[in-house]
């Protein structure tokens, strides 16, 4: 196979890569930045929050988007408008000093990173079809590797964030993160692939609300990707205060930033083995047993992690957490990807976006508080216990075993 036919579908890949690295190192920085000023686990959950609550509404965005605009095109203005979002809180403490770069600052600049990651998540993935067919794989292939590079970028990402927070400082942190946005534009800026240009419009809805409308129908009617987007609903809520949270104020309160971006690398480096290795999986298990077995394993390792025990202990908790998750986003990508005619495909992956991200910010408003008010310990049991029944809850659902059908 010669590397022509590969070439768009490594950019794909280099794009996802560099644009998770900077979204990986953001993790540790932005709520590391809140912490060392205030040591407010309720500050901390406001910024997290403020990078969470508009995925809601900019996934269903993104997807219209990408569908109305063209993929390659929302990629790279997406990227490039996440790099002047977190280049903005250097400039800012160059211009007017470091006390400008304060809770409100920073929590407006995450949320207009979270507001414009989407659309360039969203467009790499409805790329994928056809890349993969112009390289010769199957789809399943290609979304595992897709999701493995993903993953890998949140072990470096947060792995370089911590480093760099250690030698250079928080806030001239944010111009590394600001660079790998640009080294994705870079890739995307060159990719030629059929799909990818000008989308025809002809086949598109004349209003855009139209459009989006008709992708939530879509999604709705069906029975799979419903229950699939519910689950991830609450799996977020859930799941999200631990990473962006409970872990940074753990961390900070005994001042270790390596050791946070040691625990966010494990659960990374767990997801890239999962993702990697679900194309084999794939032949053993069936889709159902991969995703029931996910979201019961979480439940257990949150439960355990609850009582705060030894770092070593909590990195191969999460690292047993990242490995059963892996496998999820592949299956979720084949689904929309074969369930969605191509025209209506970014919308369905906007649509399945938003809804899992519905419930990360109310995840978030009880985290904080209650982590201030209760403790830690208190609130990994109140989020570990919800996850333990959901995962019950999901072996009696009927939909999901269409996702073997």
């Amino acid at each position: 196979m010669n590397t022509s036919k590969r070439g768009p579908l490594l950019l794909i890949l280099f794009a996802a890569l560099m644009a998770g690295t900077g979204n990986g190192i953001s993790i540790v920085a932005f709520p590391w930045l809140v912490l060392r000023r205030t040591g407010s686990a309720l500050d901390a959950s406001i910024v997290a929050m403020a990078g969470t609550l508009p995925l809601l509404v900019a996934t269903l965005i993104a997807g219209a988007a990408v569908d109305y605009l063209g993929r390659r095109r929302v990629s790279m203005i997406s990227d490039l408008l996440s790099a002047l979002s977190v280049a903005a809180v250097p400039v800012l403490a160059l211009t007017f000093g470091a006390d400008a770069v304060n809770v409100a600052v920073l929590a407006g600049l995450a949320a207009l990173g979270a507001f414009f990651d989407p659309a360039g998540m969203t467009a790499r993935e409805t790329m994928l079809p056809e890349a993969a067919t112009r390289a010769g794989w199957t789809l399943d292939h290609a979304n595992s590797v897709y999701e493995a590079v993903f993953n890998l970028a949140y072990i470096v990402g947060p792995g370089i964030g911590g480093l760099l927070i250690a030698t250079l400082g928080g806030i001239n942190t944010m111009w590394v993160t600001a660079g790998t946005f640009g080294l994705s534009i870079a890739a995307i800026s060159v990719l030629r692939l059929e799909g990818a240009g000008k989308p025809d419009l002809e086949q598109l809805p004349e209003r855009v609300w139209t459009g989006i409308v008709e992708g939530l129908r879509f999604v709705w009617r069906t029975p799979v990707l419903r229950t699939l987007a519910f689950v991830d609903l609450a799996a977020t809520g859930l799941y999200m205060p631990m990473e962006s949270v409970l872990f940074p104020k753990y961390f900070s309160d005994r001042d270790e930033p390596a050791q946070l971006g040691w625990v966010l690398m494990a659960l990374s480096v767990g997801g890239l083995i999962g993702a990697l290795g679900y194309a084999v999986l794939s032949k053993y298990m069936s889709r159902r047993a991969v995703m029931l077995t996910a979201v019961l394993t979480l439940g257990v390792a949150m439960t355990v992690i609850a009582f705060l025990p030894p770092l070593p202990l909590i990195l191969v908790l999460c690292g047993i957490v990242g490995f059963v998750y892996g496998p999820i986003a592949p299956i979720y990508n084949y689904v929309m990807q074969t369930r969605a005619p191509q025209h209506l495909r970014g919308r369905v992956v906007g649509v399945m976006g938003s809804l899992a991200y519905a419930a990360g910010p109310l995840g978030l408003i009880v985290a904080g508080p209650l982590a201030d008010a209760a403790g830690l310990h208190a609130t990994f049991l109140a989020l570990s216990l919800p996850m333990l029944l959901l995962g019950v809850v999901a072996v009696f659902l009927p939909a999901l075993r269409e996702l073997d059908r």
